[in-house]
């Protein structure tokens, strides 16, 4: 039942103008025009293609405010990561020597990846053999817990995709960063604890991303519509995909 006599409290006014100006400020920003490399683990084909080809989602799947400003204080958490880790002793670097951020490009641009950061050097009681590649995420208590318990591997297998693939392509730019360990890095959002895991690179893995990203490319050059991840409207990722009416319109086919 509606109540017409609620009047917004300060907070919901001052956090309505906050995601309104956020929603716009995405709105205006020019979506990119290649496959990221970071999103290649995402276990639906299709939904990746709809990701690549910028596939309008359904009405009300669109990023909330809320939505970007978890984005936005991920980046903030980053930062910390990066400072402290450098003040422990970690020789990090974020930005290459012209000021960019570590990357590549392959499939004539169409397939890239941006790297959070390459170390190299660290105490030695700790590295396992530098230069290797950083990877940074920040996660909400329960997910976090669960990347402790069962490893990046198992509990996120998109970063493990992405970190091999990253190991792979960073190769030819950063010899010898395939060849050691990746420093994953976890920060519990809630607690502010912190997570650090050596991935060993994993080529099988890296080359199944890779094979995934050129046919993504090529089946929406094609005008091909990739296979869904389930013959069943009710699975339970379908259930959750920004694009599940325009995927089974009128339900299961």
């Amino acid at each position: 039942m509606l109540d017409f006599n609620h009047r917004p409290t300060l907070s919901e006014q001052v956090s309505e103008r906050i995601d309104v100006a956020l929603q716009q400020e995405q709105l205006s920003q020019v979506p990119r025009n290649y496959l990221g490399a970071s999103r290649l683990g995402v276990s639906c084909d299709r939904a990746l293609q709809f990701e690549f080809t910028h596939t309008p989602v359904d009405e009300g799947r669109s990023f909330t405010g809320r939505t970007l400003r978890i984005f936005a204080a991920g980046h903030v958490f980053e930062e910390l990561a990066i400072d402290w880790l450098r003040k422990a002793g970690f020789d990090l670097y974020t930005e290459t020597s012209t000021g960019g951020q570590f990357g590549f490009s392959a499939v004539n641009g169409r397939l890239r990846g941006h790297v959070d950061g390459v170390l190299a050097g660290g105490p030695e009681s700790i590295g396992e053999g530098f230069p290797a590649l950083w990877e940074c995420k920040s996660l909400n208590a329960k997910s976090w817990k669960d990347t402790v318990k069962r490893g990046v591997t198992l509990s996120k297998p998109v970063y493990a995709a992405q970190i091999a693939l990253y190991q792979a392509y960073m190769e030819e730019q950063i010899p010898g960063i395939a060849s050691n360990p990746a420093l994953f890095t976890a920060m519990n959002k809630d607690t502010a604890e912190l997570y650090f895991e050596w991935v060993p690179f994993n080529g099988e893995l890296a080359q199944r991303a890779s094979d995934r990203g050129v046919r993504v490319i090529q089946a929406t050059d094609a005008g091909e519509l990739l296979p869904r991840i389930s013959k069943d409207p009710a699975h339970y990722e379908c259930k959750f995909c920004s694009w599940q009416d325009r995927c089974w319109p009128g339900g299961a086919q």
